[in-house]
């Protein structure tokens, strides 16, 4: 995907600022709670991580050493050429590690036959997200000081998304000697258990960290045992990447509380970084604004609703819009409250061949530009703030979602334009 220079730079500058910002959202337990309080009548997900970080609260449970492994996805709208925020993951931002795989890819093609092109390899921007990650992951380890545990990654009973995981083990065992086990929220529950002093052991190891690559969807939570195993991870004094408050911070509802005006100055001092964050949000509006709903009714295609989801393919477009939110305004009380409006972001189309199951095809196509963030605090000390790397995913312009997992997009690069 070809981007101007200028807005690569904004999204750049932008990670840190995000990144602090979820760590200060965060520890005001109250807006999380209030903010979500009409929401969680209606959805049981919501509600069900309410209650956990609820009982967090009332035992006073600090997290002393913090670690947001974040990614802030953004398009650039044709119309108005500005570069707008979609969302902000704080659980489980996936495609580390096979999108750096994919920039070394497209800069090593360019290298050999890019003068046929008229292309410039330099203008592919490095992308060492997966080692990045880790090493955020490896820090974290280091401040817990326990040279004996291990990190526990979190993964679905059976992952599809293996091989970008492996790449973070791969380098958080090669380059830093730290050893990475991967289980599910139920082996969790039936294999671990928390000490008196609060330290997790899972099938007899201590566990430092725990990574989350699953526990962001209401189908990760089939019994009550995985809810069980999230209690239990929350309860001890494992580092947790992320906590149920910054799981909290990511949900859409936030996002939209964020961008109404006044709030972000709540949990910011600084009026440049303020100014620059308030200049990326999309139009984003809660459902108790008759006067926005009315006008997504009449004009549903230039609004997306979006319920308190991740994981892609779960959003509603177009003609959709308007049924839904009749059938939700039919339904009366606070059904509205599972969703969000957000002003649709409209990307120019531009031709691109796009290789799926080892075939390709010529499509027009749209993109989507992800930037990581990582961020460690231990008490009062900040020790990593930084943008990470970047996720480059292009679909199929006709396609509404854009989840690569998903099965909507595919993996790609980013090119750098001077305009």
């Amino acid at each position: 995907m070809h981007l101007p220079e200028s807005c690569w730079r904004q999204a750049c500058e932008l990670a840190p600022i995000f990144n602090e910002l979820v760590d200060r959202v965060s520890l005001d337990g109250d807006f999380l709670q209030d903010s979500l309080s009409k929401t969680k009548k209606v959805d049981d997900f919501t509600s069900r991580l309410l209650e956990i970080h609820r009982k967090m609260m009332e035992i006073n449970k600090e997290e002393n050493i913090r670690l947001g492994l974040h990614r802030s996805d953004y398009m650039l709208d044709s119309e108005t050429g500005s570069l707008l925020q979609i969302e902000l993951n704080t659980i489980s931002a996936s495609f580390p590690g096979l999108g750096s795989l994919v920039s070394e890819l497209h800069r090593t093609l360019i290298n050999q036959y890019g003068k046929l092109f008229c292309l410039d390899s330099k203008r592919i921007p490095g992308n060492a997200a997966s080692s990045r990650f880790a090493e955020a992951l490896a820090r974290a380890w280091h401040e817990f000081n326990v040279d004996s545990a291990v990190i526990m990654m979190i993964v679905q009973p059976e992952e599809r998304n293996m091989y970008d995981q492996y790449w973070l083990a791969k380098h958080l065992k090669e380059s830093h000697g730290i050893t990475t086990i991967r289980k599910t929220l139920s082996e969790v529950e039936a294999e671990g258990h928390v000490l008196p002093d609060g330290t997790l052991i899972i099938d007899g190891r201590t566990v430092s960290l725990v990574y989350f690559r699953a526990g962001y969807t209401p189908n990760d939570y089939p019994s009550e045992a995985e809810w069980n195993a999230r209690l239990l991870i929350e309860q001890s004094s494992a580092v947790k990447c992320p906590s149920i408050s910054y799981h909290l911070v990511g949900t859409k509802k936030i996002q939209q509380e964020l961008a109404k005006p006044n709030i972000l100055e709540r949990f910011l001092e600084n009026k440049e970084q303020i100014a620059k964050i308030c200049k990326c949000f999309a139009g984003l509006w809660s459902l108790d604004d008759e006067e926005i709903v009315k006008s997504a009714i009449q004009n549903p295609e230039l609004f997306v609703l979006k319920p308190q989801r991740e994981g892609g393919g779960n959003n509603i477009y177009g003609l959709d819009v308007r049924e839904t939110l009749i059938k939700l305004q039919k339904e009366g009380g606070d059904a509205l409250a599972a969703y969000i409006l957000m002003q649709r972001i409209f990307p120019k189309a531009s031709l691109a061949n796009l290789v799926r199951g080892g075939a390709c095809h010529e499509a027009l196509t749209i993109s989507e530009l992800g930037i990581y963030g990582a961020y460690l605090r231990n008490k009062d000390k900040v020790l990593m703030n930084d943008q990470s790397g970047y996720l480059m995913r292009t679909k199929v312009s006709s396609s509404d979602e854009g989840g690569v997992a998903a099965g909507f997009a595919v993996l790609d690069s980013l090119y750098l334009t001077d305009k």
